[in-house]
């Protein structure tokens, strides 16, 4: 495609122009879905119809990769008002999965009619489970690397010995003659089966905080899924709901949620108060943008309490790739005066994140 018909497409089709750019059959498809799109003085536009739309979808799979697929499907949700296309089934199963449309299901999750609602529940697991196979080693490995180096165990029984590090340790003990090394120190990865920390993610689930949810929800699951560590994952709004039990299938903590409605972080931290039971191996992890609705020197109040008592608190403003969100800055500001670490963090960084928190090393903007 040369320089002339790509800005022809981008600019779509001005009537002033003097001079008219001959598009080729396949080049006309990818105008017409453009301009049902974002041509503004459209006529056609993407209609209210099932077909119309569905048709849309199609096409824009067939003339465009994937990741611009998505972003397409974001633009025609936010600029043309389409969220009524997700409460149809036929519609449902045209659109390519992501944590943006997952997120809105989600908020539509209680509107949705009984027959899109497996459908919904099929995009939903398609995205949990992209999320996991990307996110899943690098967690995992973080938090148990973190947890052996936090664990000295000098006389390890054989199955906590870690032969890499312990034939590295011992190599100027081999034998030549004999072709064996002996190990003089044995390094261990410490006592298997010790619960050393627990880490509570305590969640806000307001409109904002959609994309967010998605992500801590896949967190928390495979968080749960480490015998080594206690996991808890806590939503709230102006209410609080305990999803702890639905950590062993984050598809179903992720429909067990509520977005919308206020926000009471306040409320929350009172909560979970009496959970915290060993401060000095407790991480919380609050995701939320601050906007606190009910008294925010309560709320400080109740963090510096937490902190006092020996907990590890952490405040990631999102959690998300999406980029520094709209956030309190003076709730913000209070946490950092506490030397509480406030921050956006993107779903990569998070397993960096808690492997410092775990070590009780110094936590940065990542």
């Amino acid at each position: 495609m040369n320089k002339e018909t790509k800005w022809r497409l981008i600019l779509g089709d001005v009537e002033e122009s003097e001079e008219k750019t001959n598009l080729s059959k396949e080049e006309q498809g990818m105008d017409r879905v453009l301009e049902a799109l974002y041509q503004s003085n459209r006529t056609r536009g993407l209609g209210s119809s099932s077909p119309n739309i569905n048709r849309w979808l199609g096409d824009i799979r067939k003339y465009f990769p994937t990741p611009i697929v998505q972003i397409m499907q974001k633009d025609a949700l936010e600029n043309l008002g389409l969220k009524q296309m997700l409460l149809e089934k036929e519609l449902l199963e045209s659109v390519v999965p992501d944590v943006q449309l997952a997120a809105t299901l989600l908020t539509l999750s209680k509107v949705l009619p009984e027959e899109s609602k497996e459908s919904a529940r099929w995009v939903i697991r398609q995205v949990v489970e992209a999320l996991e196979k990307k996110l899943r080693n690098k967690l995992q490995a973080s938090i148990k690397g973190s947890l052996n180096r936090l664990v000295h165990n000098p006389r390890p029984r054989l199955n906590e010995i870690d032969w890499h590090k312990t034939i590295r340790k011992n190599l100027k003990h081999f034998q030549q003659k004999e072709k064996i090394i002996i190990p003089e120190k044995l390094v261990g990865y410490g006592k298997k089966g010790q619960q050393l920390k627990h880490i509570i993610l305590l969640q806000d689930q307001s409109g904002s905080m959609a994309s967010s949810l998605v992500h801590a929800g896949v967190m928390a699951s495979i968080m749960a899924s480490l015998s080594s560590i206690r996991t808890n994952m806590i939503a709230f709004d102006t209410s609080v709901v305990d999803l702890t039990p639905l950590l062993h299938d984050p598809v179903e903590l992720l429909l067990g949620t509520q977005l919308g409605g206020g926000t009471d972080i306040d409320q929350a931290i009172r909560y979970i108060r009496p959970m915290v039971t060993r401060p000095a191996d407790t991480i919380l992890v609050l995701i939320s943008d601050l906007y606190e609705s009910g008294n925010k020197n309560s709320l400080i109040r109740s963090i510096k309490e937490l902190k006092d008592s020996g907990a590890r608190f952490i405040s990631l403003l999102a959690l998300d790739d999406d980029g520094t969100p709209s956030y309190d800055r003076d709730v913000a500001h209070a946490l950092t005066q506490m030397d509480i670490p406030c921050f956006a963090c993107t779903p990569l960084a998070f397993p960096g994140v808690m492997a410092a928190a775990i070590e009780g090393r110094e936590i940065t903007r990542r």
